[in-house]
């Protein structure tokens, strides 16, 4: 049940005085949500000062946004329909003209009676010789107004909702804060210089200056903490209730991962057999595993997953390995079934093109337990699927699973371990923020022999100078890929399309040329790879899909057009498409106009390095919080103050106090913990924990 207190915050919108029905509509757009705490913890974006007085001369002069007292010497109605409606204003230095269009008259005399002192604040302009203020922002009396009201927050907007009537409303809805239990600990909080949560609050909506809109304000800080450690308790939580949940004890004798060892046809790197060693610790343990591997392009996940099937498989076990789309699905199955038959290990391939005869006889092997490993899409989780005994699921590219996906794949088989891999290297705050729950293991050495690409940025006024080069070298038996961001030409576009320019090439290169991008059936996307992977294809034209999936390990150059307009990891990801042999590779990046300064940045930095780590680490630098690596629906939270990239020391603290409260014996037994449990309500954090339980 959530706690009382937290009642009034959970209230609706329209329970802000002034805030009816159809202005709900528009502040829920702009906060993000429907309840008064959705709008308190809506972040200003900016500061109005209009702290500079100015006699009314002086406003004339020196113009800009002003603020002046004067008397309302006179109300001058518009003449025509087509004139505005002024208001003439006096002081001792002259005067000047408000002017209105379209306001009602009665309105203006009750808000400027005549012989009356008004402050107004407004942008002043002089037309000719006179000065004037155009629909002033500000009227007040002068004892209406205090100095602090002259600094006005901004507020994000939408059409139909004005800047006063949305800090009329936050106001609204700071003034129904309560006083909520203290759940920092004393001291960190005295380090820091942090108040309150609710005056925290109230300071983040009334800043001084705009330094207090940084997100190293001290109130923005101590706002952000709470974020992320409700957010890190939850996951803590989650992971102390799955190691108290129990699992099984997967043991074998060895031999089938001996096999597989013995049989492979290169030496694992030490990182390999470090990340299988982890694995096989936490499967031979009584509780569920929770394992995420991660590293970089070509270092070798899909053996660790192998070697952990295999020790699954001497343990009588079936696993489910569950991919993203059918072209990486069926390719795992070819990579597994290479590695793991000469052990003696079946593996088969289910996706949503297997009908009729064949999809019944793919189920029953799964069903009897003749297919030890199974490889699929969101196939593997259809009511027709049932497993012999699934003891171990592998998820590649998790983040592209949602966690009900993953609780529908384990809730296939008894408490099955779960090792979940990603080929994109995580930075360290990343893994905190999205993986708390998880173990993790970092593949961080490739394979040896392999040569990296040489990478060159190339401007796109020089196109055809890359493809006569591109000719050149296909002439000589090399393979190549070339990547467009598009699929077709469109109007408000102007990418180069993969359609078009299969065309062009087809025709310039009179070359074997392939096309495939994610709008082909499944069918044909997997007949065009397979013929690449073949080399029966020259060249493979293709959209952003071949980034997981489309592997020919002899393909040797890699052309990404409009280059500028990737992400670090992306372009690293279909950079990693190359240099899988022992043969020298390279990697065009062609851009379109002018560079801006971040994608600069971007493309040196793939040119300095081929270290996924390092080029994960700056993609984050450069890109700050925003998605990085598409990670929202995996438990990245939506974090509505906290910047991940400003406030990754905040996020290694929670961390800390988070793993602190969770082992002590008595969390949610006393004052505290009533004051952790507001914390994860406050953050729905609740939900959370219930959620992050289905792995």
């Amino acid at each position: 049940m959530r706690p009382q207190i937290l009642f009034p915050l959970f209230a609706d919108l329209t329970t802000i005085k002034g805030v009816g029905p159809r202005l709900a509509v528009l502040i829920e757009k702009v906060a993000r949500g429907a309840r008064v705490k959705d709008l308190a913890m809506t972040a200003p974006t900016g500061l109005v000062d209009r702290t500079r007085r100015l006699s009314i001369s002086e406003a004339g002069e020196l113009g800009g946004l002003v603020t002046l007292e004067a008397e309302v010497e006179k109300h001058i109605p518009r003449p025509t329909m087509k004139q505005p409606y002024k208001v003439r204003m006096r002081d001792e230095t002259g005067f000047l003209h408000l002017t209105f269009f379209n306001a009602k008259a009665d309105y203006l005399h009750r808000v400027l009676p005549e012989g009356t002192r008004r402050v107004v604040s407004g942008k002043a302009e002089k037309f000719a010789s006179e000065v004037q203020i155009v629909h002033p922002d500000l009227i007040a009396a002068p004892g209406e107004i205090e100095e602090a009201d002259l600094l006005q927050p901004v507020y994000p907007l939408t059409a139909g909702l004005s800047a006063g009537v949305m800090r009329k409303a936050v106001k609204g809805a700071l003034s129904a804060l309560p006083d909520l239990p203290e759940w920092i600990d004393p001291a960190l909080q005295a380090r820091e210089g942090w108040t309150g949560w609710r005056a925290s609050l109230e300071a983040m909506h009334s800043p001084q200056s705009g330094l207090e809109l940084e997100p190293t304000s001290v109130s923005r800080r101590r706002l952000a903490y709470d974020e992320v450690f409700a957010h890190q308790l939850a996951l803590k939580i989650a992971r102390a209730e799955r190691r108290a949940r129990k699992g099984r004890a997967l043991t074998g004798d060895g031999s089938f991962v001996a096999a597989v060892l013995k049989h492979a046809p290169f030496t694992p790197t030490g990182a390999q057999l470090r990340a299988f060693a982890e694995t096989k610790t936490d499967m031979e343990r009584g509780e569920r595993m929770m394992r995420l591997i991660h590293g970089d392009v070509g270092s070798g996940k899909t053996f660790v997953a192998a070697l952990a099937a295999a020790h699954a498989a001497e343990a009588g076990v079936q696993t489910a390995l569950m991919a993203p789309t059918e072209i990486v699905a069926r390719q795992h199955a070819g990579v597994l079934k290479a590695l793991l038959e000469p052990a003696g290990i079946s593996v088969i391939a289910l996706t949503g093109r297997d009908k009729g005869r064949v999809r019944a006889e793919l189920t029953d092997a799964i069903a009897s337990g003749a297919a030890s490993v199974v490889c699929g899409t969101h196939a593997l989780f259809q009511e027709s699927v049932s497993f012999h005994d699934l003891g171990l699921v592998v998820i590649d590219e998790q983040h592209r699973f949602g966690v009900s996906d993953r609780r529908k794949l384990t809730l296939k088989g008894q408490a099955p371990d779960v090792l979940a891999m990603s080929a994109t290297p995580i930075p360290r705050t990343l893994t905190l923020a999205a993986f708390g729950d998880l173990d993790v293991s970092r593949l961080d050495e490739k394979p040896p022999g392999r040569i990296p690409p040489t990478t060159r940025v190339v401007n796109a006024e020089r196109l055809s100078d890359v493809i006569e080069g591109l000719g050149r070298a296909i002439a000589k038996g090399e393979r190549a890929y070339w990547v467009c961001p598009l699929v077709e030409e469109s109007d408000v576009s102007d990418l180069a399309a993969a359609e078009a320019r299969h065309h062009m090439l087809s025709e310039m290169l009179k070359v074997r040329v392939g096309l495939v991008h994610g709008r082909m059936p499944a069918r044909e996307k997997q007949r065009v790879a397979e013929s690449f992977r073949a080399g029966e294809i020259d060249l493979l034209v293709a959209t952003t899909v071949i980034e997981v999936g489309v592997d020919a390990p002899d393909a040797t150059i890699m052309v990404i057009e409009h280059a500028e307009q990737f992400g670090l990891a992306q372009l690293h990801q279909l950079r990693g498409r190359v240099g899988r042999g022992d043969k020298p590779s390279s990697c065009l990046l062609v851009y379109h106009g002018k560079l801006g300064e971040t994608a600069r940045a971007r493309l040196d930095v793939m040119r300095r390095t081929d270290d996924g780590f390092e080029i994960a680490e700056e993609d984050w630098r450069l890109r700050g919080s925003g998605d990085p690596l598409g990670l929202r629906q995996s438990g990245l939270p939506d974090y509505r103050i906290a910047d991940l990239a400003a406030h990754s020391d905040l996020l290694e603290i929670a961390s800390e106090a988070a793993a602190y409260e969770v082992q002590k014996e008595a969390m949610f037994d006393g004052e505290r913990s009533e004051a952790l449990r507001v914390l994860l309500y406050l953050f729905e954090r609740d939900e959370g924990v219930r959620l992050m339980r289905s792995g």
